[in-house]
C-alpha cells in the first residue's frame, strides 16, 4: 500500500503531537510512594488518604502546577521505590538521616518531630532509662530499630509491620512501650485514655520528601513550592489543621 507525501506528513505531525502531549502529560504528573497507617501525617479514612502528609503534597503540587499520582506500600519499601524508579518520590513521616541521604535527595524539612516513647498510664516506665529490659515495638524500616540497637541495647525489640501493630501489642500487654514519631504516639494517646507519651523525647528529627538523585530539579521544585505555600498561608492552616486543632 502506498501513502502520498502529503498524508504521511499528516500522520507524522499527529504521532508527533501526541508525543510531545504525552511527554507534557508526564512532566506534569509526580509519582509519590506513601504508607498511609500513621496518622495524623498519612492514613485512609472513607476509602481515601488523608493527613498531612498526604494534604501538604497535594499543595505543594498546586503551587507547582502538578498533579500527584499515589501508590500505597510498607514503610520499608518508600527508598527502594525511588532509587529503583518505581517512584519520583516518597512522602510518608521520612525522618532526613545521613544514611537516608546517600540514597536519595531530599527537600528542605518541612516538619520538625522526633521518636518518643508511648505506654499504658499505669506502666512502671517513667523515664528512657526505664526501658532497659523491657519489650519495647517499633516498626520495620524507621529509625526507631537502629536507634535502639545502637542506644538502647538492653531493650528487647519487638518489630512489626505497621504502626497500629505497635499500638496493639502494648495495648494487649505483649510489649511493654511502642517507640514510634511523636505525632501519631501523641494522637493515638489523646484518643486513648488508657496510654500516655513520656515526656522526655528521644530524639528531635526532621521531616523531608524522599527524591529521587536523578530529578534535582524535582527537588528545587518542591522546596520553591514549600516556600510559596509558607508565604501564603496554606501551610500554616495545615498545621494548624492537623496538630494545633488536634492538641499536639
Amino acid at each position: 500500500m502506498r501513502i502520498s507525501k502529503t498524508l504521511l506528513t499528516a500522520l507524522l505531525a499527529t504521532t508527533l503531537g501526541f508525543a510531545s502531549a504525552s511527554s507534557q502529560a508526564a512532566s506534569d504528573t509526580i509519582r509519590v510512594v506513601t504508607d498511609p497507617t500513621f496518622p495524623p501525617m498519612e492514613m485512609t479514612a472513607g476509602g481515601h488518604r488523608t493527613g498531612f502528609d498526604i494534604e501538604l503534597t497535594e499543595a505543594l503540587a498546586n503551587a507547582m502546577g502538578k498533579k500527584i499520582v499515589w501508590t500505597d506500600i510498607d514503610f520499608k519499601g518508600l527508598i527502594p521505590a525511588v532509587i529503583s524508579g518505581r517512584a519520583d518520590a516518597a512522602m510518608s513521616a521520612i525522618y532526613i538521616t545521613d544514611a537516608r541521604k546517600q540514597a536519595v535527595d531530599f527537600t528542605d524539612s518541612y516538619y520538625a518531630g522526633g521518636l518518643v516513647v508511648l505506654t499504658k498510664t499505669n506502666s512502671a516506665i517513667k523515664t528512657l532509662k526505664d526501658l532497659d529490659g523491657k519489650r519495647v515495638t517499633v516498626q520495620v524500616g524507621t529509625k526507631s530499630v537502629n536507634y535502639l540497637q545502637q542506644h538502647f541495647p538492653q531493650v528487647h525489640r519487638v518489630e512489626v509491620e505497621k504502626n497500629q501493630e505497635m499500638f496493639n501489642l502494648v495495648d494487649i500487654g505483649r510489649a511493654d512501650a511502642a517507640v514510634t514519631g511523636k505525632p501519631a504516639a501523641k494522637l493515638f494517646a489523646q484518643q486513648n485514655p488508657g496510654f500516655r507519651v513520656l515526656d522526655q523525647q528521644i530524639t528531635t528529627e526532621e521531616y523531608g520528601i524522599a527524591v529521587s538523585k536523578n530529578e534535582p530539579k524535582l527537588t528545587q521544585e518542591f522546596n520553591a513550592a514549600l516556600k510559596t505555600i509558607k508565604a501564603n498561608g496554606v501551610y500554616q492552616k495545615l498545621v494548624e489543621k492537623w496538630f494545633e486543632g488536634k492538641k499536639q
